[in-house]
């Protein structure tokens, strides 16, 4: 397992993202799934950066852990911000337009139907979500 500890800030995204894909790559990541996740990253990542802390900053932990038979891939985020789980949310409805959906949760449904499995407890103070793709 690795992890890297950045501001939660939209600024540190890269530097998330770039972490995030060099672990990827070391375990020949399929590409598919590696955009997937990536896509993933963004969304869980720019969601702490923008509600855990709000106004103010706090830091936000990202840890990356491949397991073998099967081969998969672990990403947990961790924050001490506000608690928030995001799987508690109802589903939006695809099936309406976009004016006839409200705001917001469709960065989560993507992250739901894209990853093999999704986690969040909140413990010790602190938001843990991880995400699980089967490589």
């Amino acid at each position: 397992m690795k992890e890297i500890t950045v501001q939660a800030t939209d600024s540190e995204l890269a530097n998330v993202l770039n972490f995030v894909t060099e672990e990827l790559e070391s375990c020949d990541c399929p590409l598919k799934a590696q955009m997937q996740i990536e896509v993933a990253v963004e969304e869980l990542f720019v969601n702490i950066a923008h509600y855990a802390y709000s106004p103010e900053i706090g830091m936000a932990t990202v840890r990356v852990s491949v397991k073998e038979e099967p081969l998969t891939v672990e990403i947990t985020f961790i924050d001490n911000g506000v608690q928030y789980d995001p799987l508690a949310k109802p589903d939006p409805d695809v099936t309406l337009s976009a004016e006839e959906r409200g705001i917001g949760g469709l960065g989560i449904y993507m992250v739901k139907k894209s990853m093999d499995d999704i986690q969040y407890e909140y413990k010790d103070g602190r938001n843990i979500l991880t995400i699980k793709k089967n490589l």
